[in-house]
């Protein structure tokens, strides 16, 4: 991961841009370089990934057909002639070998093995018809100086954050994390995945959520597709310059997306598990993928002291109160700061995303396919406010960076337009044509292949969602937490668990919480979902999930 940050005016200092630029140094900890262009600030803090030379620093100015570096003097002002165009990106643009090389052939320049420089002559090439071209998962601000215009785009699932708000000046201000934002605005709000920002105005370029016709593929078809996008997602996401792991929790999601890697690759995978000292579910399962594909394994033990002290952290990190969003990551968290510290790891491969498009158990209670289509639909919408960004937090704040197959945007587009009727549960048992897509292949255990699912932070050990509550419990009265909940008004804490999570997120976000819509929770107008813990364990279908 990396971190940007543009001040799209002049009335602001050198040194305030640098404090706000600092507070995300862990996304990108290799380097840091901020400058004035014209009218603005642009700046970056990396993590090299993708062309490793000091070449591939940003920002990048291109001038006429070729980019340079602005240098590496801490106080570079830039100004742009007419023809120059200076941004900042935090992405990976797949398969931009061959772009670069047609790139090359109409006379542009390049100096670096950077994936995102060739971004600058591609604006120049397609103007912002360009993002909705992308194989990308990116954030970006980019100026341009001949039409004294600043543009910022995310990439249509929200996989790399950004968020804005507008400085007291009326200039709007664009940054990674809402950290980053917090003295420089009132209102800090999440960019629209799928969107470019222009003259003040924000357009939708892509909506994956916004499924104008199901195809009607017989079963083999579907499986072929899901496969063949699937393996495509995971092959084109191994291109890295820089060492990768693979977070294996044991699951059908994260061990599929090993199986695969594994049968690409000439060399061991590099496997990362963690679990509770004393009920870890998903170890044993991740031992048993680690037999199959014969990578080199790592499993990490926490406690429940450990879960605790990472409380307040976490939350500092992921900027949410939401409670499964929170417990989700507590594991996760603890996982990538081992591999952070213990390995030169800086590339993860995750799981994340396969419970949108497929479904969760509670989905299994879902009256229709209309309903169930529905129901994915909104999720991946909001997908970047909950397991998206544990995601993104969780590995970033470890100086990692997140690779995330299910999110490949053929694969999410095919997979959307799945008639619903045959992604319901009618085959007694969860993510069916997921699973029958990967029969043949025999990639994992098929033990493992037919697993019941289980929610992430139960599979880490239920002890520790049990420890999370009893420790809020002995927080508050219940006198306390009712006068306490009557301090908000959106998103009201219901349980002395959400509380004390909300009043962690208040301490380091005061008066943000509409950064997220609301609580990740079952749709609770179905029958069986009108539940208070957001927990698969509380439904009556979880079944030998938890075995």
């Amino acid at each position: 991961m990396c971190s940007i940050l543009a001040f799209c005016g002049d009335e602001i200092s050198r040194g305030e841009v640098l404090s706000a630029l600092e507070k995300t140094h862990s996304r990108g900890p290799d380097a840091r370089r901020l400058i004035h262009v014209n009218n603005g600030w642009l700046g970056f803090n990396r993590l090299s990934i993708m062309g490793l030379t000091d070449a591939g620093m940003q920002p990048f100015l291109m001038r006429e057909k070729e980019t340079f570096e602005p240098g590496t003097a801490s106080l570079d002002e830039h100004t742009l002639t007419e023809e120059s165009v200076a941004f900042v990106c935090n992405g990976e643009i797949y398969g931009f070998r061959p772009i670069k090389k047609t790139l090359q052939e109409k006379g542009y320049v390049f100096h670096s093995g950077s994936d995102c420089e060739i971004l600058t002559a591609l604006y120049r090439e397609k103007g912002t018809d360009m993002f909705q071209m992308l194989d990308a998962e990116y954030a970006l601000v980019l100026y341009d100086a001949e039409q004294d215009e600043w543009i910022a785009a995310r990439d249509p699932i929200g996989i790399r954050p950004l968020y804005y708000g507008i400085h007291k000046s009326g200039a709007y201000v664009f940054a990674s994390e809402p950290k980053n934002l917090l003295e420089l605005v009132d209102q800090i709000h999440p960019f629209p995945p799928g969107h470019y920002f222009k003259n003040g105005e924000f357009i939708c370029y892509r909506d994956l959520s916004d499924v104008k016709e199901f195809h009607h593929d017989s079963m083999e078809d579907i499986a072929a597709n899901i496969h063949d996008r699937l393996v495509a997602g995971v092959k084109k996401r191994l291109d890295s310059d820089s060492p990768v792991g693979f977070l294996l929790s044991g699951g059908l999601d994260s061990s599929l997306v090993c199986g695969i890697a594994a049968k690409l690759l000439d060399k061991p995978l590099e496997t990362w598990a963690i679990g509770m000292d004393i009920d870890a579910i998903d170890l044993k399962y991740a031992g048993e993928v680690v037999r199959y594909i014969h990578s080199n394994h790592h499993e990490v033990i926490i406690t429940k002291q450990d879960v605790i002290d990472a409380l307040e952290p976490v939350i500092e990190a992921l900027g949410t109160y939401d409670i499964t969003t929170i417990r989700a990551s507590i594991g996760m968290y603890l996982l990538c700061k081992a591999i952070h510290e213990q390995s030169d790891i800086r590339v993860l491969f995750t799981g994340e995303i396969s419970d949108e498009i497929f479904g969760y158990k509670y989905t299994d209670f879902a009256p229709s396919a209309e309903e169930f289509q529905k129901e994915a639909e909104k999720r991946i919408r909001e997908l970047h406010m909950y397991d998206v960004l544990r995601a993104d937090r969780c590995i970033s704040v470890n100086s990692l960076e997140a690779r995330v197959p299910f999110g490949d945007l053929s694969f999410v587009d095919y997979c959307m337009a799945i008639d619903p009727e045959k992604k319901m549960n009618h085959y007694g048992k969860g993510k069916y044509l997921l699973r029958q897509a990967f029969q043949k292949d025999q990639l994992i255990p098929d033990s493992i292949l037919w697993r019941e699912k289980a929610a992430f932070s139960d599979a880490v050990g239920h002890s520790l969602k049990d420890d999370l509550a009893e420790y809020a419990e002995q927080m508050y009265t219940d006198e306390e937490f009712e006068q306490g909940i009557r301090k908000y008004e959106h998103a009201r804490p219901f349980t002395k668990e959400s509380l004390l999570y909300r009043e962690i997120f208040e301490k380091y976000y005061p008066g943000q919480s509409e950064m997220v819509v609301d609580f990740w929770m079952p749709n609770k107008s179905w029958e069986g979902c009108n539940v208070n813990d957001p927990s698969a364990r509380v439904l009556s279908n979880y079944g030998d999930s938890a075995l």
